[in-house]
């Protein structure tokens, strides 16, 4: 019975909870790994994105100069652009800044008489009614708790100041990690397989690339999809006449990163946007965000995507559902390719311990 496959796999099993039951026990010693994890680890994500996009360009470049001149050229070819959007988009940004701050005494009229509006419902009035949600309740409660929300403000400050300083870091590391990454990289996989004996080296070398595969497939991929849905938007808002076009075209496209359900998180301030302008606006908002979605349902993601990472929806619904539970806004956006890793490890294994 000890030789037996399904007790071998049931006593490795059993092991590894042991060995995360010890670790919780001692979980003093780990805190400085976590500490060094999450430090290194936005920089390395960021640095692993950006390797996934511009790896193409730099391989093509390559066959025509030293790899290491291919990447300078990116860079700068890069630096270029950026300072470019700056100087194109800029200005219409600079625009829509001031026509918000000067709409915005009319925004904040407008919510104020809905505010109002609303106090004068029957609905609201039995709300108030109510021992424990009434507006005086809430409003003796605020005052009481004034001096530890303001406690609670200045601690969320100076948080807000650590996290400013952090992404700062992060902009100056990504370049230097980003040009080791995409000039070595490629002896990651062999450095790896030194790791495992030579009798699994071949298995090692076809679950990296599956990995790889699947990372490629997924990030290039993605972020097409979302580059065309922002700029889509953004031309049906300026179609529509919609204020701030720019900045919520560009809302659409990081919000379409998460997959089904970011379209519509993006479409939340299109609408408020419109609805503030009138209801009909509103729903010309509505009617943009459908045409666009079926743009990219029936034409762009097909055309991008395909069916690279073989994931059914209903399996990405439920990975989301989870990863939002878990890991919040972060869980949502690195839930799919996380999976697609995952699934790429456990079938080599499966088939692995299946032909062992």
């Amino acid at each position: 019975m000890v030789k037996e496959k399904w007790f071998r796999i049931g006593i490795g099993i059993i092991m590894a909870f042991l060995i995360i039951f010890l670790g919780t026990k001692v979980s003093f010693i780990f805190t400085p790994l976590v500490i060094i994890i999450q430090t290194l680890l936005p920089p390395i994500v960021i640095s692993g994105i950006l390797y996934y996009l511009l790896r193409p360009i730099v391989n093509l470049l390559e066959k025509k100069m030293p790899r290491t001149l291919a990447i300078i050229i990116v860079f700068v070819g890069i630096a270029g652009v950026m300072t470019a959007a700056v100087f194109i988009i800029g200005p219409e940004l600079q625009r829509q800044y001031n026509l918000f701050m000067k709409n915005l005494p009319a925004y904040s009229k407008y919510i104020q008489e809905w505010v109002l509006s609303m106090m004068d419902k029957d609905w609201f009035q039995r709300f108030q009614e109510n021992e424990y949600l009434s507006v005086e309740k809430i409003t003796t409660y605020l005052q009481n708790n004034a001096n530890s929300m303001l406690q609670d403000a200045g601690m969320k400050i100076a948080s807000t100041v650590g996290f400013v300083a952090n992404i700062l870091m992060i902009l100056v590391l990504v370049p230097f990690v980003l040009f080791f990454i995409l000039k070595d990289g490629r002896q990651a996989p062999t450095f790896l397989l030194k790791i495992l004996p030579k009798k699994h080296q071949n298995e090692g070398i076809n679950i990296l690339k599956d990995m790889d595969e699947a990372l490629s497939a997924y990030i290039q991929g993605q972020l097409i999809v979302s580059f065309c849905v922002g700029l889509t938007a953004y031309i049906g808002y300026l179609i529509i006449g919609l204020d701030y076009a720019l900045v919520l075209g560009f809302v659409a496209m990081i919000t379409n990163v998460i997959p089904f359900i970011g379209p519509w998180i993006g479409t939340f301030p299109a609408v408020i946007v419109g609805l503030l302008d009138s209801p009909f606006h509103a729903l010309l908002v509505v009617i943009v965000v459908v045409v666009v979605q079926q743009l990219d349902s029936n034409i762009t993601s097909p055309l991008v995507m395909g069916k690279k990472l073989n994931i059914h929806p209903l399996t990405i619904i439920f990975v989301l559902l989870v990863a939002g539970k878990f890991g919040g806004l972060l869980g949502l956006i690195f839930a799919v390719p996380v999976y697609a890793l995952l699934k790429v490890i456990v079938t080599h294994l499966y088939r692995y311990v299946k032909l062992d």
